[in-house]
């Protein structure tokens, strides 16, 4: 009978692995890119692969990145990635729905794992989704990010160092791929996006607030002027 179930155990890790593989592959250059950016913007290895481990959040790393690199407090780097992270809480809540009764613990663990690849790959699965189905999906992204991590820091300090220095331009290349293709016929993102740039120019331009407080403040204000105007227009700010 223990047999039996440490198979099924095993069986359902394997579809979440081999479910979570285009993921990891995807994660590749992403995290690669990252670990040469952090070396370029002073971090240790040990230091790289730490926010990789605890933080997991691609968009929300290269931002803490940016912010480092111009010195921008503690705290507004934790509020700025409380913020761009909190539609985790949504996704989980979503597949918290889809997914087999388990304990509070073992969800805890797999939760984190929870990205917006993840979600996808788990939230299209037409059965319910087991425990261990959800470990194996999360389990191989996670490993994937974090050692392709390390892989992008090592291979940097073989770089040449303008190249090195160079590196700084990629990732306001990466914010900018990441934000134009959910503007592609979302009127809603990029009034967003537009209202954001604006406030946080008008911040920093006439001092009102720090870089870091400014992206904050700026993020904050904006989404709640275009849930508000949604609201005003019936929720029709999508077209």
């Amino acid at each position: 009978m223990e047999a039996t179930l440490s198979k099924g155990l095993f069986n359902q890790f394997k579809q979440g692995v081999l479910g979570g593989i285009s993921i990891a592959i995807g994660y590749l250059p992403i995290a690669i890119t990252y670990g040469l950016i952090a070396r370029s913007t002073g971090l240790s290895l040990t230091e790289t692969v730490l926010m990789s481990v605890i933080v997991y959040a691609g968009a929300s790393q290269y931002i803490a990145l940016d912010m480092i690199g111009k010195q921008i407090g503690m705290m507004e780097i934790v509020f700025t990635t409380f913020i761009v992270n909190i539609r985790h809480l949504l996704m989980s809540a979503s597949l918290n729905e889809k997914v087999e009764k388990d304990s509070g613990l073992k969800r805890a663990i797999y939760s984190f794992g929870i990205t917006d690849e993840t979600f996808s790959v788990a939230s299209v699965q037409k059965s319910m989704l087991t425990t261990g189905y959800m470990f194996g999906l999360t389990f191989i992204a996670y490993f994937s990010w974090v050692l392709f991590s390390a892989v992008g820091y090592i291979v940097g300090a073989n770089l040449p160092t303008v190249f090195q220095d160079g590196m700084s331009v990629a990732l306001y290349a990466m914010f900018i791929g990441l934000l134009v293709p959910s503007l592609k016929g979302n009127m809603k993102v990029l009034f967003l996006a537009g209202t954001a740039a604006i406030f946080n120019s008008v911040f920093t331009l006439c001092q009102v607030l720090s870089t870091g407080w400014s992206i904050v403040v700026s993020t904050l204000i904006s989404a709640i002027l275009v849930e508000l105007v949604s609201w005003m227009k019936g929720g029709h700010l999508h077209d």
